[in-house]
């Protein structure tokens, strides 16, 4: 997608974890839910259900052009709460 760059802390966890780029755009493009977080970066969260159903995080640095995919994983703190 060329409205986004990954940081390199965004391409090493990619990688480290075997991380599909699908599920990137698709937490970006159909997420569950959205919040602010922190620095105004945006978080966008989506149930993967391929890996368990668990939520997958995107955080992106939207002030910057192009938008900043800074960090992705999966958050244990959701899986806790559902």
């Amino acid at each position: 997608m060329p409205d986004f760059e990954f940081s390199k802390r965004a391409q090493e966890m990619l990688a480290e974890r075997k991380i599909p780029d699908e599920w990137v755009w698709r937490t970006i493009n159909s997420p569950d839910r959205t919040e602010m977080g922190a620095g105004g970066n945006a978080h966008y969260i989506k149930t993967i259900p391929e890996h368990g159903g668990r939520f997958f995080r995107v955080v992106i640095n939207e002030s910057v052009s192009p938008k900043r995919i800074v960090t992705l994983f999966f958050d244990r703190r959701l899986r806790r709460k559902t």
